[in-house]
């Protein structure tokens, strides 16, 4: 086991109704702000009443409000400078994400932006560190990026396509988390099944490691993975089932906020990979990890076994053979089944990239991460392109 220090600071707030103490969690967390901004997703928070009733519980705090309406998926950078162009106009102290991951991400970017005398984009290129903020509040409705629980963002540059995650300890971390399962009733299935793919994926992006010896946080990795699988069918048959969304919205909390890396070396390929097709394609995140992780896993059976034969038995209940290679793949084929099931796609053409430009993904992927990659087994542009093609 490697060393490690892990320190999550958010205040959770999670069930029935929580979204009523935003303006309670405002006060006591965010530094008793003067006004804050209230960055939100499209018009789904507001044809709910969820917008409505989180600004009626700001107000009644004393707390002024400024508005950010109509992030979208695979956030970008032109609507952060435009949050912190507002932020510093209003005298905004606080920012406040009312929605899932893309929301989140940008609230950060922009709570990051306004406290930075330059381009906040210097962050998101590893020119600097993140070491403050404006205080950082969330309001989730989808369960799926872990943004809520986690110090990280990611954001897409425009010019250039470049989609890039920004990792900070602290800085970044809401300081609370207002987590009402009933938010998430009226989620499109697909909505849904793409959340589960990316919580299953946040998990694995450590599992898949070459550190010996973490049998603690194997063991919290593949309880979740397994809840998750177990749970996620329940959600599908029935939307409005309280427990069955109420364990897919915390395991999605618990698979980004670092537990399941404590004291190892993690992977993170398969996300840097889905970040170029999505950035590229406008696909759904969710969905593309659906269609990546396999793929890098089926390459893995080639050149280290070990972790997806472990993975096949411990997560998916293939009986052990002993043959690695031999388990590893019937793994694969039970997770890939595990998708459709839940309506994913598992590969390009089924995520609707028919004629994929290989030459294109694997030059954007090492320019913005580097000649070699990844922590469980590396990889040079070679492996990356067979990965790819892997996924045809």
């Amino acid at each position: 086991m490697n060393n490690f220090t892990y320190c999550t600071p958010t205040r959770y707030v999670f069930g029935r109704n929580a979204e009523a103490e935003t303006g309670r969690l405002a006060k006591e967390y965010l530094g008793d702000p003067k006004k804050v901004l209230v960055v939100s997703g499209g018009s789904s928070a507001k044809k709910s009443g969820l917008l409505d009733r989180v600004m009626k519980a700001l107000h009644s705090a004393g707390i002024d409000t400024e508005e950010m309406e109509g992030i979208k998926p695979n956030p970008t950078d032109d609507r952060v400078y435009e949050g912190i162009a507002l932020c510093r106009e209003r005298g905004v102290d606080a920012v406040i994400g009312v929605g899932g991951g893309s929301v989140i991400d940008t609230a950060k970017a922009i709570a990051l932006g306004v406290l930075y005398e330059g381009d906040f984009w210097d962050f998101y290129a590893g020119k600097l560190a993140p070491e403050k903020a404006l205080p950082i509040g969330v309001v989730l409705t989808i369960p799926a990026a872990g943004s809520e629980g986690s110090g990280n963002s990611v954001i897409t540059k425009l010019d250039g396509l470049h989609k890039i995650s920004l990792r900070s300890d602290f800085a970044l971390r809401p300081k609370f988390a207002v987590m009402n399962p009933e938010l998430t009733y009226t989620l499109p299935a697909y909505q849904t099944a793409c959340g589960i793919a990316d919580m299953i994926a946040h998990i694995m992006e450590r599992y898949f490691t070459p550190t010996k010896n973490v049998e603690v946080t194997d063991g919290i990795s593949e309880g979740l993975l397994r809840s998750i699988i177990a749970v996620a069918p329940r959600v599908f048959a029935n939307p409005r089932d309280y427990d069955a969304r109420a364990n897919i919205m915390w395991a999605g909390t618990m698979a980004h906020n670092g537990i399941c890396g404590c004291g190892r070396t993690e992977d993170w390929v398969s996300h840097f990979m889905e970040h170029e097709i999505s950035a590229v394609y406008g696909v759904a995140h969710g969905a593309g990890l659906a269609v990546v992780f396999p793929a890098w896993m089926t390459y893995m059976t080639e050149v280290a076994p070990e972790r997806p034969a472990r993975f096949a038995r411990e997560v998916m209940g293939v009986p052990a053979t002993f043959d690695d290679k031999s388990d590893a793949l019937a793994g694969i084929g039970r997770l890939k089944a595990f998708y459709h099931s839940i309506g994913l796609p598992v590969t390009l053409g089924e995520l609707g990239v028919e004629n994929p430009d290989f030459d294109l993904l694997v030059k954007k992927l090492h320019e913005d991460k580097g000649e070699i990659i990844g922590g469980y087994h590396k990889l040079d542009a070679e492996a990356t392109e067979k990965i790819y093609k892997l996924m045809l």
